[in-house]
């Protein structure tokens, strides 16, 4: 090596060239390119560490964690809370490097794996980065801001060869398995209908963006924190939450819960992607997404499984009654739910797939359930460590997670298009709408000067 510097990564894969010229050892022994014995600790560093950060962090932090990043020192300080009550978080703290920039951080530290918890704008380009220099990675829902980043993102993973996972827990749950050992079971047979809803947006939408213009406080790095986004002036309307309702930063409620919400039916029913997309909302601004919409999803045919229309319903709007539901009963929870209609009855399940129910009650109870035959996670965090030593896919993984958020974000490409009163077409091979070229405006966007994938 030029610099006379051998890395930790250089080491073990000095030690793996050394040992195969002696002997021939099995791959389940040696590994290949960027395999990692389970019993070493990985070494990651944290993108985002106040807010979903601090959860992320210690979700890993039976490993190595090497360094922290974060453009607000109040967000650093807000780990440093939770550090103080847990001793684990605080040995992080203790030890880990500091930083604002995450290319700065990428540069310096030898790592092997990043989490990445930020807002959605910024998702793309970080794991982006990461991913070029061979690194594994952990990105928060949804996966990135546009349709164009999913894809290039999950065709990156895929090249790179690295363990990817995206950060919607619900799909490591039991409950969320039995959903899909119930509908693969025919617990309620053909599956043509499914209806999902949220209680999103908790946060402002259908506004403009304020006029006034103070000053960022001095612990907020604020060109950071916009990044790759078109530049507007700070305002605390933006941070630390309410970036969601603002199209430049965030992808609304479906962003924010679709990949909670829909996952379930979009895992049972292998949906793939869908070929025409509707959406109907109240009033927008060119800013800020809608306070309510609705959006119908259509797929076709996959294998044995029909054709499936999907509704997506958000800001206090819900999809019909169903018949079988007893009264007094509620739907799902008060934060959303699921509910499968297929040819032989209904499936509901609140957010996140909790509570998974046959309906009405008296069918549930009569359900002789399948063998459990899809293979437990030990957690959405535990799961990625997991497959990086092992040297095998996670199971939301950016080849299942890239399509998931195309899918979720073609949604709000159908609010934008509302006004042209048509269904829109999509070809995901071509990836376009074929119908509406000036659709195709919104599946991606120039990034500010300075930034790229």
């Amino acid at each position: 090596m030029a610099s006379g510097k051998m890395t930790r990564r250089d080491f073990l894969g000095g030690a793996a060239t050394a040992a195969a010229g002696f002997m021939i050892v099995p791959r389940h022994v040696l590994g290949g390119p960027g395999y990692m014995p389970p019993s070493d600790k990985l070494n990651i560093v944290a993108v985002g560490a106040g807010g979903k950060g601090k959860s992320d962090i210690e979700g890993v932090s039976a490993e190595n964690v090497v360094a922290l990043c974060d453009v607000d020192d109040e967000k650093m300080a807000e780990f440093k809370e939770r550090a103080d009550e847990k001793e684990a978080l605080l040995k992080i703290w203790e030890k880990a490097n500091k930083y604002r920039d995450f290319r700065v951080m990428f540069e310096k530290e030898d790592f092997d794996a990043v989490t990445i918890s930020t807002p959605d704008h910024t998702h793309a380009v970080i794991a982006m980065m990461a991913m070029k220099m061979g690194k594994h990675v952990f990105c928060q829902k949804p996966l990135t801001h546009s349709v164009y980043e999913a894809r290039l993102l999950a065709e990156t993973a895929k090249k790179q060869d690295v363990v990817t996972q995206m950060g919607n827990q619900g799909h490591a749950s039991e409950v969320g398995r039995l959903i899909n050992e119930w509908i693969w079971d025919g617990a309620i047979g053909d599956v043509r209908e499914v209806h999902c809803w949220t209680n999103r947006p908790i946060w402002p939408q259908g506004i403009n963006r304020p006029e006034e213009v103070p000053y960022a406080r001095p612990s907020l790095d604020w060109d950071l924190w916009v990044g790759p986004a078109p530049w507007r002036p700070y305002h605390p309307d933006y941070v630390p939450f309410s970036w969601r309702g603002w199209w430049d930063f965030g992808t609304g409620a479906i962003g924010d819960m679709g990949a909670h919400i829909i996952d379930h039916p979009y895992w049972a029913l292998n949906l793939g992607h869908p070929t025409t997309v509707h959406a109907s909302s109240t009033e927008f601004t060119e800013d800020s997404f809608p306070k309510a919409s609705v959006i119908h999803y259509t797929f076709p045919a996959r294998g044995k499984m029909p054709p499936v229309m999907l509704a997506w319903y958000d800001g206090g709007l819900t999809p019909p009654r169903p018949e079988e539901l007893e009264p007094g009963r509620r739907m799902g929870d008060g934060g959303g739910g699921v509910i499968f209609i297929g040819d032989k009855g209904k499936l509901m399940c609140s957010t996140y797939g909790r509570n998974p129910r046959l309906i009405p009650e008296t069918f549930m109870k009569q359900y002789d359930r399948p063998e459990k035959t899809i293979p437990r996670s030990p957690g959405i965090h535990e799961e990625w460590i997991e497959a990086i030593k092992a040297d095998k896919k996670s199971t939301t993984d950016f080849s299942y997670s890239g399509p998931l958020t195309e899918m979720m974000l073609l949604g709000n490409i159908a609010i934008r298009c509302k006004d042209k009163n048509t269904v829109l077409e999509w070809d995901a091979d071509k990836m376009e709408v074929t119908n509406l070229p000036e659709a195709n405006e919104f599946l991606q966007r120039e990034y500010r000067e300075g930034w790229s994938l």
